[in-house]
């Protein structure tokens, strides 16, 4: 082991959404077996493009058919994994705006929409709770 690979934490590479509802709310979902609610998404596959990827992941999750066209790309963002000690995760995050329904399916137990101002009353993934969800709030005040 090189002393690069050795101080660098495995990287899990997603592509994640921040989805809109028509009230302002945002969609979070808690994985089968875990307590920590995050964005809908999930891993990136060899050779796929991020927007691809989370269309794809998308409809597995949640029955939600999107165009990749309409997704906004806002940036990457790195957290410690909520569900995988020892890893980082790296998202690219999109942002949807949505006014269809979407229901659980796959490794998806549970769905909620909050108030993005809020943590929902709800555990939160290190990715969702301290950078997607305050970086949605400080967009939202500069639009206000």
């Amino acid at each position: 082991m090189t002393p690069a690979s050795a101080a660098s934490p495995d990287i899990i590479r997603i592509a994640a959404a921040l989805l809109i509802g028509p009230d302002g709310r945002t969609l979070l979902v808690r994985k089968r077996g875990t307590e920590a609610f995050m964005q809908p998404g999930g891993k990136i596959e060899p050779h796929e493009q991020p927007v691809h990827a989370l269309a794809r992941e998308l409809d597995e999750e949640l029955g939600l058919v999107i165009d990749p066209a309409q997704a906004i790309y806002l940036g990457q963002f790195a957290a410690p994994a909520a569900n995988e000690p020892g890893f980082v995760v790296q998202a690219e995050l999109f942002q949807l705006t949505i006014d269809s329904g979407v229901s659980p399916a796959a490794e998806i137990e549970e769905v909620r929409w909050i108030d993005p101002a809020t943590d929902g009353n709800l555990t939160l993934a290190p990715l969702t709770r301290d950078l997607i969800l305050p970086f949605y709030r400080a967009s939202l005040t500069a639009i206000a």
